[in-house]
């Protein structure tokens, strides 16, 4: 496990050294104490005197080994913390990479109640084994294993009686880490799914009450939360009996000793004095052990931990190139494109043209796979089989910076920062004067519900931009785009919450913001796109047609259907009393 953590320690390993051998130091000087203690009841058992100097010079001596111990422990906590923390850096830097480098949607597929598990709580639990378990564990086993060699040396009977307890304590460990580790996985898959309904559950409080489904969404959670309330019980109960053993039976090494050692020291085969000392040394022995296999007993969880934080990270990167935009021009193609979900594969070998400064528009059922294409293009994925280009160049031959300054995308639901909205337009450009910003906010049609505002572009979104609505928060991610300004435009229903005043606004900005782009647009409501120089239909994840509108709804009876239903649709009102 150690070597999994170790190459994210780095340069700061000398000061897991250093602490390993000042907490043995200070292990040390706590041992110390019990010799001293010998020293002075030692006479007394043969009955000679002792002087008062005697035993102040000793208790001094103890005096001095506590001021040791603290100090030398201290310190050496103070660096297997400086190691701990700077390898916790390290490693979520190192995590936070490799995030970055997976396709957006794994990332999504983790959950955001796993992913904030692993960098806050699994990582923590990594200082539990730099921190302490290494440094302290060492030094804890280190010393006491000297000791009971020297317990041999003085009587190898009663290092053998002092060793019996140590025995049953670590069957009983093995045997708690054994029936721990069956039901280890069960009990972390249930944590992560509790996590995950959590937010879930918190996130969509607002859905809930609007539709009084309090009962069904609290039910789940509470299902949810007694799961893993029942497999931290069960793990429990299998580790209690064997921690009850162990914790009660490792610190007292004397339990035999005090019988059978005073059995030979009756029977003349061992000087009082020698099983006094013999007893001293013992109890300096078991709290250290029982402390180095406490450390122990939390290695299996670590070590699950990591693995299991190795397992989130074990997936191919996405496939990314490091050359510029060397694109001849701006038509994309997509050549026998295939691409699925796990095992599910939703698009079967599109075949798709879009011709620069042309608009082209992606219709069809839910679950066609419209949004599915629209992202691949902007690499949310990497494809199965086929290629996706961009003048003649894969997008996978480009670094993600020379693809985004190629793309902007603009979907249905756009993240906002908790910063100003200034701050969150600026995103599209972020070198941009504030007069470009306050042009491209002009453009988007956010003037209206900007000077409503207290503050104006100046006023802070909230959490995901909570103090705007859906349609103010899409004009928001349009004016990151306009400022973007991009040569190719995918619009996945970026209208969608757009209230039919506002959307005329829209559609004025849209159409002066994609002229002579190369725009690939998703749209339910097809009278918004039936002036599209091409319409690609979606069926089953293929394209079964391409064409203009009215060629289509000649040619293509999939498209009429469409067609005809978005016309009834539009048509819809409220039937009269």
């Amino acid at each position: 496990m150690f070597k999994k953590v170790a190459p994210y320690i780095g340069e700061y390993k000398k000061y897991t050294v250093w602490a390993a051998i000042m907490m043995s130091v200070g292990i040390l000087a706590y041992v110390l104490p019990y010799f001293f203690l010998y020293q002075i009841i030692s006479p007394l058992t043969k009955g000679e005197r002792i002087d008062a100097s005697f035993i102040l010079f000793r208790v001094a001596a103890v005096a001095v080994c506590e001021i040791v111990y603290s100090f030398s422990y201290v310190q050496g906590l103070t660096f297997s913390h400086i190691s701990a923390y700077n390898t916790l850096k390290n490693l979520r830097i190192s995590l936070q990479r490799k995030l970055e480098k997976q396709p957006l949607g794994n990332i999504q597929n983790l959950g955001t109640g796993r992913i904030k598990k692993v960098f806050t709580d699994d990582i923590d639990q990594v200082e539990l084994l730099l921190a302490h378990a290494i440094p302290e564990g060492i030094a804890n086993i280190l010393v006491p294993a000297i000791i009971i060699i020297l317990m041999f040396i003085f009587d190898w009977r009663l290092g053998l009686l002092s060793l019996a307890p140590l025995v049953v304590g670590l069957f009983a460990m093995g045997m708690m880490m054994k029936s721990g580790m069956e039901k280890m996985e069960a009990y972390y898959s249930s944590a992560a799914k509790m996590n995950n309904t959590i937010i879930e559950y918190v996130n969509g409080m607002e859905v809930v009450k609007v539709f009084n489904k309090d009962g069904d969404s609290y039910k789940r959670f509470g299902d949810v939360v007694r799961s893993y309330r029942d497999f931290t019980i069960d793990w429990y109960k299998v580790c209690w009996p064997w921690m009850a053993i162990y914790t009660s039976v490792l610190p007292c090494l004397v339990l035999l000793m005090i019988p059978f050692g005073s059995m030979m020291v009756l029977g003349g085969t061992i000087a009082l004095d020698k099983m006094v000392l013999v007893f001293c040394m013992s109890f300096s022995v078991g709290p250290s052990v029982l402390k180095a296999l406490n450390f122990a007993g939390k290695f299996p969880q670590l070590e699950y931990k990591i693995t299991e934080l190795e397992k989130m990270m074990d997936h191919p990167p996405l496939k990314e190139g490091s050359a510029d935009f060397k694109g001849s021009d701006l038509n994309v193609e997509f050549r026998d494109v295939c691409f699925g979900y796990e095992d599910t594969e939703v698009l079967h070998g599109v075949n798709l043209s879009l011709g620069q400064g042309t608009t082209t528009a992606l219709v069809g059922e839910s679950g066609s796979g419209k949004s599915t294409l629209a992202k691949l293009l902007v690499h949310y994925y990497d494809i199965d089989s086929g290629s996706i280009t961009i003048g003649g160049q894969d997008i996978t031959d480009m670094s993600l910076e020379a693809l985004n300054n190629q793309v902007a995308f603009v979907s249905q639901e756009q993240f906002l920062f908790n910063t100003s909205l200034y701050e969150n337009i600026l995103i599209g450009k972020p070198d941009a004067s504030k007069e470009e910003v306050l042009e491209a906010a002009r453009r988007a049609q956010c003037d209206e519900f900007l000077e409503r505002l207290p503050e104006g572009i100046n006023t802070q979104a909230g959490d995901g931009g909570k103090q705007l609505s859906g349609g103010e928060r899409q004009r928001i991610s349009l004016a990151r785009a306009i400022l973007k300004n991009a040569p190719i435009i995918v619009l996945d229903e970026a209208t969608a919450f757009m209230d039919p005043e506002n959307e005329e606004k829209m559609n004025a900005a849209l159409d002066e913001i994609i002229k002579d782009k190369t725009v690939l647009v998703i749209a339910h409501r097809l009278s918004t796109i039936k002036n599209a120089d091409t319409i690609c239909v979606m069926k089953e994840g293929k394209c079964i047609a391409a064409d203009s509108h009215d060629r289509l709804l000649t040619d293509c009876p999939e498209y009429k259907k469409l067609w005809d239903a978005s016309v009834s649709a539009s048509t819809w009102k409220i039937k009269e009393a």
